[in-house]
């Protein structure tokens, strides 16, 4: 009980759920796109599986932490110095030749990514997502997508929590509080986006630009999110004020 006395600890719990929901946005932007192709019940029920079980897969990665970081630190190959020249920093050479198990789960993460985003984006362009919804159903095609993409964040959220704080029951407090107000924000967002197609466009560039981060990661070079975030933030915005001119000129009374 003194624990939970302790301002370090609700300071910690509000900064790490306030950054778990701001990392679980592209999660959740991922999610919304890859049930939208379902219907009826099996909508509500995979939008439901792709929320709680990032949650549960998380809590089941914090108790798991030392193992965690174990991928983070362990390599699994070494590339060839030579294919380092063009980095002057030393640390940085090292890190971009050391292949770690993380490495390679963000770049398959991130090429995955790119993968559906590309293909989500050619769909709609050429205006064949509502036939390819019709010839069969992809219920067990979006549950393999969203085990594979929840696995990929859920291993960027946990890595974060590790680095916010050592308290393992604020980790967990803040993983579940975040998943709470991602599940509330689920249906809303699912909604919006279906409604208006440039704002589903406006996700699916997003996805891109978060599996570019992944690769990016994964090779040893970091992007912070701050940027990709603040880009998309801005972009969302002034949609927002297209569709609200647009809105008026539909209505002007």
């Amino acid at each position: 009980m003194e624990i939970l006395a302790a301002p370090e600890f609700w300071g910690s719990l509000l900064a790490l759920t306030f950054l778990e929901i701001v990392l679980g946005i592209d999660n959740l932007l991922f999610v919304s796109i890859a049930v939208s192709r379902l219907q009826g019940a099996e909508l509500k029920t995979a939008r439901r599986i792709g929320v709680w079980g990032a949650m549960v897969l998380r809590v089941l990665m914090l108790s798991m932490i030392f193992w965690i970081i174990g991928l983070e630190a362990s390599a699994v190959l070494s590339l060839p110095d030579a294919l380092a020249f063009f980095i002057a920093d030393e640390h940085a050479r090292d890190e971009f030749l050391r292949i770690t198990v993380k490495d390679l789960i963000l770049l398959a993460g991130g090429l995955f990514l790119l993968w559906k985003g590309t293909q989500e984006i050619h769909s709609a362009v050429e205006g064949t997502a509502h036939e390819e919804t019709k010839a069969k159903s992809r219920f067990r095609d979006v549950m393999l997508q969203l085990v594979v993409i929840n696995v990929v964040f859920s291993l960027d959220s946990v890595i974060t929590a590790v680095g916010m704080t050592e308290i393992l029951a604020v980790m967990i407090l803040g993983v579940v509080l975040s998943t709470i107000v991602m599940a509330l924000a689920a249906d809303p967002l699912g909604r919006f986006v279906e409604k208006y197609p440039t704002v589903k466009m406006l996700a699916l560039a997003f996805i891109l630009l978060v599996g570019v981060a992944l690769v990016a990661d994964g090779a040893g070079f970091h992007i912070p999110r701050g940027y990709l975030y603040f880009a998309i933030a801005f972009s969302l915005a002034v949609e927002m004020l297209n569709i609200r001119a647009r809105r008026k000129a539909e209505h002007p009374a």
